[in-house]
Protein backbone atom coordinates (compact mmCIF):
# COMPACT_ATOMS: atom_id res chain seq x y z
CA UNK A 1 0.00 0.00 0.00
CA UNK A 2 2.84 2.44 0.90
CA UNK A 3 4.68 1.58 -2.34
CA UNK A 4 1.50 2.22 -4.33
CA UNK A 5 1.01 5.61 -2.62
CA UNK A 6 4.63 6.66 -3.29
CA UNK A 7 4.31 5.71 -6.95
CA UNK A 8 1.19 7.84 -7.30
CA UNK A 9 2.84 10.85 -5.65
CA UNK A 10 6.07 10.78 -7.66
CA UNK A 11 4.40 9.97 -10.99
CA UNK A 12 2.14 12.98 -10.69
CA UNK A 13 5.11 15.36 -10.70
CA UNK A 14 7.21 13.41 -13.21
CA UNK A 15 8.06 15.46 -16.33
CA UNK A 16 6.57 14.34 -19.66
CA UNK A 17 8.97 12.73 -22.08
CA UNK A 18 7.30 14.32 -25.08
CA UNK A 19 4.27 16.41 -25.89
CA UNK A 20 1.45 15.00 -28.02
CA UNK A 21 0.65 16.26 -31.48
CA UNK A 22 -2.28 18.68 -31.21
CA UNK A 23 -4.52 18.16 -34.23
CA UNK A 24 -7.14 20.80 -35.09
CA UNK A 25 -10.56 20.16 -36.58
CA UNK A 26 -9.40 21.15 -40.06
CA UNK A 27 -7.14 18.09 -40.07
CA UNK A 28 -9.03 15.43 -38.10
CA UNK A 29 -12.44 16.36 -39.55
CA UNK A 30 -14.59 14.98 -36.72
CA UNK A 31 -18.27 15.75 -37.27
CA UNK A 32 -19.63 17.11 -33.97
CA UNK A 33 -23.10 15.91 -34.95
CA UNK A 34 -21.86 12.31 -34.48
CA UNK A 35 -20.53 13.02 -30.98
CA UNK A 36 -22.75 11.90 -28.12
CA UNK A 37 -24.34 14.84 -26.30
CA UNK A 38 -24.02 12.98 -23.00
CA UNK A 39 -20.32 12.27 -23.58
CA UNK A 40 -19.80 16.00 -24.08
CA UNK A 41 -21.68 16.69 -20.83
CA UNK A 42 -19.47 14.26 -18.90
CA UNK A 43 -16.31 15.93 -20.22
CA UNK A 44 -17.66 19.41 -19.50
CA UNK A 45 -18.62 18.46 -15.94
CA UNK A 46 -15.20 16.98 -15.19
CA UNK A 47 -13.39 19.92 -16.78
CA UNK A 48 -15.59 22.32 -14.82
CA UNK A 49 -14.40 20.63 -11.62
CA UNK A 50 -10.77 21.25 -12.59
CA UNK A 51 -9.96 17.87 -14.15
CA UNK A 52 -8.74 16.85 -17.58
CA UNK A 53 -11.33 14.86 -19.51
CA UNK A 54 -11.42 13.57 -23.08
CA UNK A 55 -13.42 11.24 -25.29
CA UNK A 56 -10.93 8.48 -25.96
CA UNK A 57 -10.12 5.34 -27.91
CA UNK A 58 -12.43 3.63 -30.36
CA UNK A 59 -14.98 6.45 -30.51
CA UNK A 60 -12.32 8.95 -31.63
CA UNK A 61 -10.89 6.46 -34.10
CA UNK A 62 -14.30 5.81 -35.65
CA UNK A 63 -15.20 9.51 -35.75
CA UNK A 64 -12.04 10.29 -37.73
CA UNK A 65 -12.78 7.35 -40.04
CA UNK A 66 -16.29 8.70 -40.65
CA UNK A 67 -18.00 5.86 -38.76
CA UNK A 68 -20.72 6.59 -36.19
CA UNK A 69 -19.47 5.11 -32.87
CA UNK A 70 -21.60 2.60 -30.99
CA UNK A 71 -20.48 3.95 -27.60
CA UNK A 72 -18.30 6.64 -26.07
CA UNK A 73 -15.63 6.24 -23.41
CA UNK A 74 -14.11 9.08 -21.39
CA UNK A 75 -10.59 9.23 -19.88
CA UNK A 76 -9.73 11.64 -17.09
CA UNK A 77 -7.15 12.42 -14.42
CA UNK A 78 -9.91 12.25 -11.77
CA UNK A 79 -9.87 9.12 -9.61
CA UNK A 80 -12.93 6.83 -9.59
CA UNK A 81 -14.03 8.27 -6.23
CA UNK A 82 -13.76 11.83 -7.57
CA UNK A 83 -15.76 10.91 -10.67
CA UNK A 84 -18.38 9.16 -8.55
CA UNK A 85 -18.80 12.30 -6.41
CA UNK A 86 -19.61 14.46 -9.49
CA UNK A 87 -22.39 12.31 -10.95
CA UNK A 88 -25.44 11.28 -8.99
CA UNK A 89 -26.28 8.33 -11.25
CA UNK A 90 -22.91 6.56 -11.32
CA UNK A 91 -21.19 3.52 -9.86
CA UNK A 92 -17.66 2.14 -9.61
CA UNK A 93 -17.23 -1.30 -11.16
CA UNK A 94 -14.38 -3.74 -11.73
CA UNK A 95 -11.52 -5.14 -9.68
CA UNK A 96 -8.68 -5.75 -12.11
CA UNK A 97 -9.48 -2.49 -13.89
CA UNK A 98 -11.70 -0.04 -11.97
CA UNK A 99 -13.91 2.26 -14.02
CA UNK A 100 -16.99 4.38 -13.35
CA UNK A 101 -20.29 3.87 -15.16
CA UNK A 102 -22.11 7.20 -15.53
CA UNK A 103 -25.76 6.78 -16.51
CA UNK A 104 -27.35 9.59 -18.50
CA UNK A 105 -30.75 8.81 -19.95
CA UNK A 106 -30.48 5.66 -22.09
CA UNK A 107 -26.69 5.97 -22.35
CA UNK A 108 -24.04 4.59 -20.02
CA UNK A 109 -20.64 6.24 -20.28
CA UNK A 110 -17.50 4.42 -19.16
CA UNK A 111 -15.17 6.85 -17.39
CA UNK A 112 -11.66 5.58 -16.66
CA UNK A 113 -8.79 7.21 -14.81
CA UNK A 114 -5.46 7.61 -16.64
CA UNK A 115 -3.44 4.44 -16.02
CA UNK A 116 0.27 4.28 -15.13
CA UNK A 117 2.76 2.30 -17.17
CA UNK A 118 3.42 -1.32 -16.22
CA UNK A 119 6.66 -2.12 -14.40
CA UNK A 120 8.26 -4.95 -12.45
CA UNK A 121 5.71 -4.48 -9.65
CA UNK A 122 2.69 -5.04 -11.90
CA UNK A 123 0.84 -8.21 -10.87
CA UNK A 124 0.93 -10.73 -13.76
CA UNK A 125 0.40 -14.45 -14.20
CA UNK A 126 3.12 -16.85 -15.32
CA UNK A 127 2.36 -16.09 -18.99
CA UNK A 128 2.66 -12.31 -18.61
CA UNK A 129 -1.09 -11.51 -18.52
CA UNK A 130 -1.85 -8.52 -16.27
CA UNK A 131 -4.03 -9.50 -13.30
CA UNK A 132 -4.51 -6.18 -11.47
CA UNK A 133 -4.36 -2.73 -12.99
CA UNK A 134 -5.48 0.15 -10.77
CA UNK A 135 -2.44 2.42 -10.47
CA UNK A 136 -3.16 5.90 -11.77
CA UNK A 137 -0.76 7.82 -13.99
CA UNK A 138 -0.46 10.68 -16.48
CA UNK A 139 -2.20 11.15 -19.81
CA UNK A 140 1.06 10.28 -21.59
CA UNK A 141 1.39 7.02 -19.63
CA UNK A 142 -2.25 6.23 -20.35
CA UNK A 143 -1.64 6.69 -24.08
CA UNK A 144 1.41 4.42 -23.95
CA UNK A 145 -0.70 1.76 -22.21
CA UNK A 146 -3.20 1.52 -25.07
CA UNK A 147 -2.75 -1.26 -27.59
CA UNK A 148 -2.73 0.28 -31.07
CA UNK A 149 -1.81 3.77 -32.20
CA UNK A 150 -5.26 4.34 -33.73
CA UNK A 151 -6.78 3.71 -30.27
CA UNK A 152 -4.50 6.16 -28.40
CA UNK A 153 -6.36 9.30 -29.47
CA UNK A 154 -7.93 11.86 -27.09
CA UNK A 155 -10.64 14.24 -28.29
CA UNK A 156 -11.65 17.34 -26.34
CA UNK A 157 -15.26 18.09 -27.36
CA UNK A 158 -14.97 21.61 -25.93
CA UNK A 159 -11.94 22.79 -27.92
CA UNK A 160 -12.41 20.22 -30.74
CA UNK A 161 -8.72 19.30 -30.54
CA UNK A 162 -7.36 15.76 -30.86
CA UNK A 163 -4.26 14.84 -28.81
CA UNK A 164 -2.11 12.20 -30.48
CA UNK A 165 1.02 10.78 -28.77
CA UNK A 166 1.81 7.98 -31.24
CA UNK A 167 0.92 9.23 -34.76
CA UNK A 168 -2.38 7.38 -34.67
CA UNK A 169 -4.12 9.86 -36.95
CA UNK A 170 -1.41 9.40 -39.59
CA UNK A 171 -1.69 5.62 -39.29
CA UNK A 172 -5.45 5.84 -39.71
CA UNK A 173 -5.08 7.99 -42.80
CA UNK A 174 -2.35 5.66 -44.17
CA UNK A 175 -4.44 2.54 -43.46
CA UNK A 176 -1.83 0.93 -41.19
CA UNK A 177 -2.33 -0.90 -37.88
CA UNK A 178 0.70 -0.35 -35.60
CA UNK A 179 1.23 -1.49 -32.03
CA UNK A 180 2.39 0.82 -29.24
CA UNK A 181 5.48 -0.77 -27.72
CA UNK A 182 6.85 -4.25 -28.36
CA UNK A 183 4.11 -6.42 -29.92
CA UNK A 184 5.30 -9.64 -28.24
CA UNK A 185 5.16 -8.06 -24.78
CA UNK A 186 1.81 -6.45 -25.46
CA UNK A 187 0.31 -9.74 -26.66
CA UNK A 188 1.61 -11.49 -23.54
CA UNK A 189 0.03 -8.80 -21.33
CA UNK A 190 -3.32 -9.43 -23.00
CA UNK A 191 -3.60 -12.19 -25.66
CA UNK A 192 -7.04 -10.89 -26.72
CA UNK A 193 -5.13 -8.09 -28.50
CA UNK A 194 -4.39 -10.61 -31.25
CA UNK A 195 -8.11 -11.02 -31.89
CA UNK A 196 -8.62 -7.28 -31.61
CA UNK A 197 -5.91 -6.61 -34.21
CA UNK A 198 -7.73 -8.82 -36.70
CA UNK A 199 -11.19 -7.40 -35.92
CA UNK A 200 -10.19 -3.73 -36.08
CA UNK A 201 -8.05 -4.13 -39.19
CA UNK A 202 -11.01 -5.78 -40.95
CA UNK A 203 -13.45 -3.13 -39.76
CA UNK A 204 -11.26 -0.18 -40.75
CA UNK A 205 -9.66 -1.70 -43.83
CA UNK A 206 -6.18 -1.44 -42.29
CA UNK A 207 -3.10 -3.50 -43.09
CA UNK A 208 -1.31 -5.06 -40.12
CA UNK A 209 2.17 -3.68 -39.69
CA UNK A 210 4.75 -6.52 -40.15
CA UNK A 211 5.86 -6.12 -36.53
CA UNK A 212 2.23 -6.57 -35.40
CA UNK A 213 1.59 -9.59 -37.62
CA UNK A 214 4.85 -11.52 -37.12
CA UNK A 215 4.37 -12.76 -33.50
CA UNK A 216 0.72 -13.82 -33.86
CA UNK A 217 1.24 -17.38 -35.08
CA UNK A 218 4.01 -17.92 -32.54
CA UNK A 219 1.92 -16.64 -29.61
CA UNK A 220 -1.52 -17.90 -30.68
CA UNK A 221 -1.32 -20.55 -27.95
CA UNK A 222 -1.62 -17.80 -25.33
CA UNK A 223 -5.33 -17.65 -26.16
CA UNK A 224 -5.66 -20.80 -24.06
CA UNK A 225 -5.06 -18.64 -20.97
CA UNK A 226 -7.92 -16.23 -21.67
CA UNK A 227 -11.00 -16.76 -19.44
CA UNK A 228 -13.83 -18.34 -21.49
CA UNK A 229 -16.33 -15.57 -20.61
CA UNK A 230 -13.98 -12.87 -21.88
CA UNK A 231 -13.18 -14.81 -25.04
CA UNK A 232 -16.91 -15.27 -25.71
CA UNK A 233 -17.47 -11.50 -25.39
CA UNK A 234 -14.59 -10.79 -27.77
CA UNK A 235 -15.89 -13.33 -30.29
CA UNK A 236 -19.32 -11.65 -30.17
CA UNK A 237 -17.67 -8.30 -30.97
CA UNK A 238 -15.87 -9.87 -33.91
CA UNK A 239 -18.85 -11.79 -35.29
CA UNK A 240 -21.22 -8.82 -34.94
CA UNK A 241 -18.79 -6.15 -36.15
CA UNK A 242 -20.45 -5.98 -39.57
CA UNK A 243 -17.20 -7.36 -41.02
CA UNK A 244 -17.35 -10.97 -39.84
CA UNK A 245 -16.55 -12.49 -43.25
CA UNK A 246 -13.39 -10.41 -43.62
CA UNK A 247 -12.50 -11.04 -39.96
CA UNK A 248 -12.79 -14.82 -40.32
CA UNK A 249 -10.67 -14.77 -43.47
CA UNK A 250 -8.01 -12.81 -41.59
CA UNK A 251 -8.25 -15.13 -38.59
CA UNK A 252 -7.53 -18.07 -40.86
CA UNK A 253 -4.66 -16.23 -42.53
CA UNK A 254 -3.08 -15.52 -39.13
CA UNK A 255 -3.78 -19.00 -37.74
CA UNK A 256 -5.96 -17.63 -34.95
CA UNK A 257 -9.08 -19.63 -35.72
CA UNK A 258 -7.52 -22.77 -34.23
CA UNK A 259 -9.16 -23.54 -30.90
CA UNK A 260 -11.43 -20.48 -30.73
CA UNK A 261 -14.35 -22.48 -32.07
CA UNK A 262 -13.19 -26.09 -31.67
CA UNK A 263 -13.56 -28.14 -34.86
CA UNK A 264 -14.12 -24.98 -36.94
CA UNK A 265 -11.15 -26.07 -39.06
CA UNK A 266 -13.01 -29.23 -40.00
CA UNK A 267 -16.08 -27.23 -40.99
CA UNK A 268 -14.09 -24.86 -43.16
CA UNK A 269 -12.33 -27.75 -44.89
CA UNK A 270 -15.69 -29.07 -46.12
CA UNK A 271 -16.95 -27.17 -49.21
CA UNK A 272 -20.57 -27.48 -48.10
CA UNK A 273 -19.77 -26.46 -44.52
CA UNK A 274 -17.66 -23.48 -45.56
CA UNK A 275 -20.35 -22.23 -47.95
CA UNK A 276 -22.98 -22.52 -45.22
CA UNK A 277 -20.85 -20.65 -42.65
CA UNK A 278 -19.90 -17.89 -45.09
CA UNK A 279 -23.53 -17.38 -46.14
CA UNK A 280 -24.49 -17.05 -42.47
CA UNK A 281 -21.73 -14.56 -41.72
CA UNK A 282 -22.54 -12.52 -44.83
CA UNK A 283 -26.20 -12.40 -43.80
CA UNK A 284 -25.21 -11.24 -40.29
CA UNK A 285 -22.89 -8.58 -41.73
CA UNK A 286 -25.72 -7.24 -43.90
CA UNK A 287 -28.10 -7.07 -40.92
CA UNK A 288 -25.53 -5.29 -38.73
CA UNK A 289 -24.81 -2.71 -41.42
CA UNK A 290 -28.53 -2.16 -41.97
CA UNK A 291 -28.97 -1.74 -38.18
CA UNK A 292 -31.35 -4.72 -38.02
CA UNK A 293 -31.59 -7.02 -34.99
CA UNK A 294 -29.21 -9.98 -34.80
CA UNK A 295 -29.08 -13.12 -32.69
CA UNK A 296 -25.97 -14.72 -31.15
CA UNK A 297 -27.92 -17.98 -30.84
CA UNK A 298 -28.70 -18.06 -34.54
CA UNK A 299 -25.13 -17.29 -35.61
CA UNK A 300 -23.51 -19.84 -33.31
CA UNK A 301 -26.11 -22.39 -34.43
CA UNK A 302 -24.92 -21.93 -38.01
CA UNK A 303 -21.23 -22.07 -37.10
CA UNK A 304 -21.63 -25.39 -35.29
CA UNK A 305 -24.39 -27.04 -37.32
CA UNK A 306 -22.18 -29.22 -39.50
CA UNK A 307 -20.43 -30.58 -36.43
CA UNK A 308 -23.81 -31.55 -35.02
CA UNK A 309 -24.77 -33.16 -38.36
CA UNK A 310 -21.57 -35.24 -38.47
CA UNK A 311 -21.97 -36.32 -34.84
CA UNK A 312 -25.65 -37.13 -35.33
CA UNK A 313 -24.91 -39.25 -38.41
CA UNK A 314 -22.29 -41.27 -36.53
CA UNK A 315 -24.77 -42.00 -33.76
CA UNK A 316 -27.52 -43.05 -36.17
CA UNK A 317 -25.04 -45.35 -37.93
CA UNK A 318 -24.36 -46.87 -34.51
CA UNK A 319 -28.08 -47.75 -34.36
CA UNK A 320 -29.05 -45.03 -31.88
CA UNK A 321 -32.63 -43.75 -32.19
CA UNK A 322 -32.75 -40.51 -34.27
CA UNK A 323 -34.21 -38.12 -31.68
CA UNK A 324 -32.08 -39.20 -28.68
CA UNK A 325 -29.07 -39.26 -31.03
CA UNK A 326 -29.72 -35.64 -32.02
CA UNK A 327 -29.96 -34.55 -28.37
CA UNK A 328 -26.70 -36.34 -27.58
CA UNK A 329 -24.95 -34.83 -30.61
CA UNK A 330 -26.03 -31.32 -29.63
CA UNK A 331 -24.84 -31.74 -26.05
CA UNK A 332 -21.46 -33.11 -27.12
CA UNK A 333 -20.75 -30.28 -29.56
CA UNK A 334 -21.81 -27.58 -27.08
CA UNK A 335 -19.76 -29.20 -24.31
CA UNK A 336 -16.70 -28.98 -26.56
CA UNK A 337 -17.39 -25.28 -27.00
CA UNK A 338 -17.81 -24.73 -23.26
CA UNK A 339 -14.17 -25.66 -22.74
CA UNK A 340 -13.17 -22.49 -24.62
CA UNK A 341 -16.20 -20.21 -24.96
CA UNK A 342 -18.52 -19.48 -22.04
CA UNK A 343 -21.70 -19.58 -24.12
CA UNK A 344 -24.49 -18.39 -21.84
CA UNK A 345 -27.35 -20.69 -20.94
CA UNK A 346 -29.85 -18.50 -22.79
CA UNK A 347 -27.81 -18.51 -25.99
CA UNK A 348 -27.27 -22.28 -25.73
CA UNK A 349 -31.03 -22.71 -25.35
CA UNK A 350 -31.68 -20.69 -28.52
CA UNK A 351 -29.11 -22.76 -30.41
CA UNK A 352 -30.74 -26.04 -29.38
CA UNK A 353 -34.23 -24.82 -30.27
CA UNK A 354 -33.11 -23.95 -33.80
CA UNK A 355 -31.36 -27.29 -34.28
CA UNK A 356 -34.22 -29.37 -32.89
CA UNK A 357 -36.74 -27.86 -35.31
CA UNK A 358 -34.72 -28.69 -38.45
CA UNK A 359 -35.82 -32.37 -38.78
CA UNK A 360 -39.43 -31.28 -38.39
CA UNK A 361 -39.30 -29.29 -41.63
CA UNK A 362 -39.30 -32.64 -43.47
CA UNK A 363 -42.77 -33.41 -42.08
CA UNK A 364 -45.31 -31.79 -44.38
CA UNK A 365 -48.27 -34.13 -43.85
CA UNK A 366 -51.08 -34.12 -41.33
CA UNK A 367 -51.22 -31.42 -38.68
CA UNK A 368 -47.46 -31.30 -38.06
CA UNK A 369 -46.79 -28.18 -40.23
CA UNK A 370 -49.64 -26.30 -38.53
CA UNK A 371 -48.20 -27.11 -35.11
CA UNK A 372 -44.71 -26.29 -36.35
CA UNK A 373 -45.43 -22.64 -37.20
CA UNK A 374 -46.72 -22.08 -33.67
CA UNK A 375 -43.32 -22.83 -32.16
CA UNK A 376 -41.70 -19.79 -30.42
CA UNK A 377 -38.41 -20.20 -32.33
CA UNK A 378 -40.03 -21.09 -35.66
CA UNK A 379 -38.98 -17.91 -37.48
CA UNK A 380 -35.31 -18.33 -36.58
CA UNK A 381 -35.46 -22.01 -37.51
CA UNK A 382 -37.09 -21.10 -40.85
CA UNK A 383 -34.32 -18.58 -41.63
CA UNK A 384 -31.86 -21.34 -40.76
CA UNK A 385 -33.61 -23.65 -43.25
CA UNK A 386 -33.28 -21.01 -45.98
CA UNK A 387 -29.51 -20.93 -45.43
CA UNK A 388 -29.37 -24.72 -45.60
CA UNK A 389 -31.21 -24.65 -48.92
CA UNK A 390 -29.04 -21.85 -50.32
CA UNK A 391 -25.88 -23.78 -49.44
CA UNK A 392 -27.21 -26.92 -51.13
CA UNK A 393 -27.62 -28.98 -47.96
CA UNK A 394 -31.38 -29.51 -48.49
CA UNK A 395 -33.52 -29.22 -51.66
CA UNK A 396 -34.63 -25.69 -52.55
CA UNK A 397 -38.11 -27.14 -53.11
CA UNK A 398 -38.40 -27.77 -49.35
CA UNK A 399 -37.60 -24.16 -48.48
CA UNK A 400 -39.97 -22.90 -51.21
CA UNK A 401 -42.79 -25.07 -49.85
CA UNK A 402 -42.40 -23.61 -46.36
CA UNK A 403 -42.16 -20.07 -47.72
CA UNK A 404 -45.46 -20.54 -49.54
CA UNK A 405 -47.02 -22.29 -46.54
CA UNK A 406 -46.15 -19.38 -44.23
CA UNK A 407 -47.60 -16.83 -46.64
CA UNK A 408 -50.90 -18.66 -47.08
CA UNK A 409 -54.11 -18.26 -45.09
CA UNK A 410 -55.56 -21.12 -43.06
CA UNK A 411 -57.50 -22.62 -45.99
CA UNK A 412 -54.48 -22.32 -48.28
CA UNK A 413 -52.27 -24.04 -45.74
CA UNK A 414 -54.77 -26.87 -45.29
CA UNK A 415 -54.78 -27.40 -49.06
CA UNK A 416 -50.98 -27.64 -49.17
CA UNK A 417 -50.71 -30.43 -46.59
CA UNK A 418 -49.44 -33.65 -48.11
CA UNK A 419 -51.43 -36.90 -47.68
CA UNK A 420 -50.55 -38.63 -44.44
CA UNK A 421 -50.23 -42.03 -46.15
CA UNK A 422 -47.94 -43.52 -43.56
CA UNK A 423 -50.38 -43.04 -40.69
CA UNK A 424 -52.75 -45.94 -39.97
CA UNK A 425 -56.08 -45.27 -38.37
CA UNK A 426 -56.57 -47.06 -35.09
CA UNK A 427 -60.01 -48.57 -34.57
CA UNK A 428 -61.19 -48.81 -30.99
CA UNK A 429 -62.21 -52.20 -29.75
CA UNK A 430 -65.44 -50.82 -28.39
CA UNK A 431 -66.48 -49.35 -31.70
CA UNK A 432 -65.70 -52.64 -33.49
CA UNK A 433 -67.75 -54.62 -31.02
CA UNK A 434 -70.73 -52.28 -31.34
CA UNK A 435 -70.53 -52.44 -35.12
CA UNK A 436 -70.52 -56.24 -35.01
CA UNK A 437 -73.51 -56.29 -32.70
CA UNK A 438 -75.34 -53.87 -34.98
CA UNK A 439 -74.68 -56.04 -38.00
CA UNK A 440 -75.92 -59.14 -36.17
CA UNK A 441 -79.14 -57.50 -34.99
CA UNK A 442 -81.10 -57.82 -38.28
CA UNK A 443 -80.28 -61.53 -38.41
CA UNK A 444 -81.65 -61.97 -34.90
CA UNK A 445 -84.80 -60.16 -35.90
CA UNK A 446 -85.32 -62.49 -38.78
Amino acid sequence: MIRKLLRRVFRRDAPSRHEPATIPHARHGIDRALVSFNAKRVCETLQGAGHKAYIVGGAVRDLIAGIEPKDFDVATDATPDQVRALFRRSRIIGRRFQIVHVMMGPETMEVSTFRAAHDENTLKDEHGRVLRDNIWGSMEEDAARRDFTVNALYYDPVTELVYDYHRGVDDLKNKTMRMIGDPKSRYREDPVRMLRAVRLSAKLGLTLDPAVRAPIKELAGLMENVPPARLFDEMLKLLFSGHAVESLQRLRAEGLHHGLLPLLDVILEQPLGEKFVMLSLASTDARVRADKPTSPGFLFATLLWHEVLANWEERKNAKELPVPALFAAMDEVLDQQAEKLAITRRVAGDIKDIWLLQPRFDKRAGKSPLRMIEQPRFRAAYDFLLLRAESGEVPQELADWWTKFIAGDHAGREAMLLPDSGKKRRRSRGRGRKAAEGAAAPEAAD
